[in-house]
C-alpha cells in the first residue's frame, strides 16, 4: 500500500477541484497513482467536477462584512470561470454564504473554512453550473481594543475591488473615507517605513538603468536615484498620497485634524495575480471540436 502524502492529495486537489477528503480517499483506492485516482473520479460524481477544474477562475466577486460593534470584519474572494456566472442568483447565493460562514467561524484558511461543510455545496455547484468555482482567499481583520479602534471596510459597487482597514482613533465615517480612498488609489502600505527594503532594491536597480543612460555624472545620476525613489515610496505609501476626496490634503493631514491612526489595512482586487490564458475564438472551437 503506498504512502499517501499531503502534497499528493494537494497536487490531486489542484488538479480536480475536489475536497480534500475526496481526494485522500481516491488516492488511497488508487494506491497511490494520481493519474488513476483522476480517471476513478471521473467514473464517478466528481466527473463534470474533474473536467472543469482545469479551467482558470478569474472572474467572481469579493466580498466583505463588519461586526455591528466595529471590531472585526472579514473579507472573502470567490471566484468562476466567467463573469456571466459571476452574476447568476445561485453563485451569489453561494459567495454569501462564504462569506457569512467566514464571519461567523473565524476561519483561518480557505482549508479549514471548506471543512466546514462548504466543499460539499462548492462541488454541487460546479456540477449544476458547469463551471469551475473556487474559494480563493479569505482575510479577517481585528482589533484589540474596541474602545479606541474600530474596522471599517468598502466595497466597489461592482464588487471587484474591496477594503478591510483598521483605524485607531476617529469615526466610522473617517475610516469609510480612507478605506473608500485604498479602494481607489490602491497603496501598497500605510507608511514609509513599511516598503521592503526588496522593493527599494528593484526600484532603485530600474531607475539606476535610466539614469545612467543619460550620459551623466555619477553624483548627478546618485541624486536621480535618489529622487525617483522617494517620489516612488510617496506614491505607494497612504500616509504620503493625496486623499482621493481633497487632493489638497494628504492622508497623514486627515488623519492628525481627526486625531486617529491607520494601523493596517487589505485590499482585495478581483483576479489579482492570476494568470489566465487567452484563447482566441477559433482555437477554443477547434479545441473543444478535438475532444469532442
Amino acid at each position: 500500500m503506498a504512502t499517501i502524502t499531503a502534497s499528493m492529495v494537494k497536487e490531486l486537489r489542484e488538479r480536480t477541484g475536489l475536497g480534500m477528503m475526496d481526494c485522500k480517499k481516491a488516492l488511497v483506492e488508487a494506491d497511490g497513482v494520481i493519474d488513476k485516482a483522476i480517471d476513478d473520479l471521473r467514473k464517478a460524481s466528481g466527473l463534470k467536477a474533474a473536467k472543469k477544474a482545469g479551467r482558470v477562475a478569474s472572474e467572481g466577486i469579493v466580498l466583505s462584512k463588519i461586526a455591528q460593534d466595529g471590531n472585526f470584519g472579514v473579507m472573502v474572494e470567490v471566484n468562476s470561470e466567467t463573469d456571466f456566472v459571476a452574476r447568476d442568483e445561485s453563485f451569489l447565493t453561494f459567495a454569501t454564504e462564504v462569506l457569512d460562514q467566514a464571519f461567523m467561524h473565524e476561519a483561518a484558511s480557505v482549508d479549514s473554512l471548506l471543512a466546514e461543510g462548504l466543499e460539499a455545496a462548492r462541488e454541487a455547484l460546479v456540477q449544476k453550473i458547469g463551471e469551475n468555482i473556487s474559494v480563493r482567499r479569505i482575510e479577517r481583520l481585528q482589533v484589540d481594543d474596541a474602545d479606541t479602534g474600530i474596522i471599517e471596510n468598502y466595497v466597489h459597487s461592482n464588487n471587484r475591488i474591496a477594503v478591510l482597514l483598521a483605524l485607531r482613533g476617529g469615526d466610522s465615517a473617517l475610516g469609510k473615507d480612507i478605506a473608500m480612498h485604498v479602494a481607489a488609489i490602491n497603496p501598497l502600505v500605510v507608511s514609509a517605513e513599511e516598503v521592503p527594503e526588496e522593493l527599494l532594491a528593484k526600484e532603485s536597480e530600474i531607475y539606476s538603468a535610466q539614469a545612467r543612460e543619460s550620459g551623466k555624472p555619477e553624483e548627478i545620476i546618485a541624486k536621480m536615484i535618489n529622487g525617483r525613489l522617494k517620489k516612488y515610496v510617496a506614491e505607494v505609501s497612504l500616509l504620503e498620497q493625496p486623499f482621493v476626496k481633497n487632493p489638497d490634503m494628504t492622508i497623514k493631514a486627515l488623519l492628525k485634524e481627526a486625531g486617529a491612526d491607520v494601523v493596517s489595512f487589505v485590499r482585495y482586487e478581483l483576479g489579482e495575480g492570476i494568470e489566465k490564458e487567452e484563447v482566441d475564438f477559433a482555437t477554443e472551437v477547434a479545441a473543444q471540436v478535438e475532444n469532442s
